[in-house]
């Protein structure tokens, strides 16, 4: 099959118009850095840029306001993870003292940061609001084993989480009300 061409004309010859719309964009950046002298660069450890609204950076782990960990170990954010980065080793079938068979803790949660495709899936999936993404964007480590964050690098990074909701508190206060419930015989 032959493609007839139509012949150029004069003036897409000369390619002026191409040359005039490249002077309008150099023209432009000219007065946009010279004339109004607007900032074109952050002097970065000292000016940090500001992060927009919606940024997923770095998932981490946060504590109640009675410093336990919200994290009850369902393992949903391992699951949903597409990169695999999250690792969670559930606590066995013995019961901890100190929270009263209340929640479960996990026994060890790691993220790998090298893997982590910042995805947020994590905190959309996490029942407990235990796991929240940060505003840092920079992540920084010498060696790769330093960017495996482990639980309780993760919860020294979240800090405390206010929850006006206490879930926690009640399901305690409840199991000690049971236990000092005498059976009663009918």
């Amino acid at each position: 099959m032959i493609v007839r061409r139509d012949r150029l004309t004069i003036w897409e010859r000369l390619y002026l118009t191409a040359i005039w719309g490249g002077l309008k964009v150099t023209f432009r950046h000219f007065w946009r850095t010279v004339v109004r002298r607007r900032p074109v660069t952050v002097q970065y450890p000292e000016e940090k840029p500001v992060v927009p609204p919606g940024y997923r950076g770095a998932p981490y782990l946060v504590r109640d306001q009675t410093g336990r960990i919200k994290c009850v170990s369902c393992q949903l954010c391992e699951f949903v993870c597409p990169p695999k980065a999250i690792r969670i080793t559930p606590p066995g079938p013995e019961i901890d003292p100190t929270t009263g068979n209340v929640e479960k803790r996990p026994r060890q949660f790691e993220i790998d940061m090298l893997r982590c495709i910042f995805c947020g899936f994590c905190q959309e999936v996490c029942p407990e609001e235990a796991i929240f993404l940060m505003q840092d964007y920079s992540l920084t480590g010498l060696s790769r084993s330093e960017m495996i964050y482990d639980m309780d690098k993760l919860l020294r990074l979240g800090g405390v989480h206010l929850d006006p909701i206490r879930k926690w508190e009640r399901k305690a206060r409840e199991a000690q009300a049971q236990e000092t419930v005498p059976p009663t015989l009918p």
